[in-house]
């Protein structure tokens, strides 16, 4: 059985001081807003509501801690691309997410949730840039993928991958969708190698097959947790 079926809501982080002690396993999500994050986890937790889904991405701006039970947590990170917020307000959260992605000792990887119909937007391209110093691995998430057809689908795949492929090997890809649950049994046998052993054998995966597989940015601007 899956470590996500055990999924319980630990705590939610809005600043540093009060992050958990850091020990055992944490995988943290990413991904710009309206992207299908939250969709994402509750299919992977099989939970129709264990992270919050909005049609008004920005209402909450905090990490959130969900325990997967003997130290490993899955952490919902806020999404970007959407604030409408003060200087000072979006300030405070990349310094949030900035200084818990790039120190975080008991991050071992993130996932990072693009839309399969608008993937590898500058935001996008901008988080991969500033994540790759830590050389934590990243398992990508091309999300909605039942609103292509199959050949659609592969074809943006193969994109993503040869882009990862070049500029950031440390990345893996895959189809996802919560609706029509493509990728959801793959996602969730990468992501549990994850949890059981730090992080295991990278690998691309691409449709049903799997293929054995630093500039630092700024944060990517505009933070806000995806719904």
């Amino acid at each position: 059985m899956s470590v996500f079926q055990n999924a319980t809501f630990y705590t939610t982080v809005s600043e540093l001081r009060d992050l958990p002690v850091p020990v055992g396993v944490e995988i943290a999500f990413a991904g710009r807003s309206n992207a299908g994050k939250s969709s994402a986890i509750n299919a992977l937790a099989n939970r129709n509501r264990l992270a919050f889904v909005s049609k008004t991405p920005g209402r909450t701006q905090h990490l959130n801690f969900f325990r997967l039970g003997n130290d490993r947590f899955l952490v919902d990170l806020p999404g970007y691309g959407y604030a409408k917020v003060p200087a000072e307000v979006r300030q405070h959260w990349e310094r949030l997410l900035g200084t818990y992605l790039q120190t975080r000792q008991s991050l071992h990887g993130m996932v990072l949730i693009m839309d399969i119909r608008h993937p590898l937007t500058p935001l996008d391209r901008q988080m991969l840039a500033w994540f790759a110093p830590t050389k934590k691995a990243v398992h990508v998430l091309l999300t909605k993928s039942d609103k292509l057809t199959r050949q659609q689908g592969q074809k943006v795949l193969k994109t993503v991958l040869g882009f990862l492929r070049e500029s950031y090997p440390q990345c893996s890809v895959q189809l996802f969708s919560s609706t029509s649950r493509e990728g959801v049994e793959e996602a969730s046998a990468l992501l549990d190698a994850w949890f059981g052993s730090g992080i295991g054998p990278k690998t691309e995966v691409i449709g049903e097959a799997r293929v054995p597989g630093s500039n630092k940015g700024n944060m990517p601007e505009n933070t806000e947790r995806q719904k």
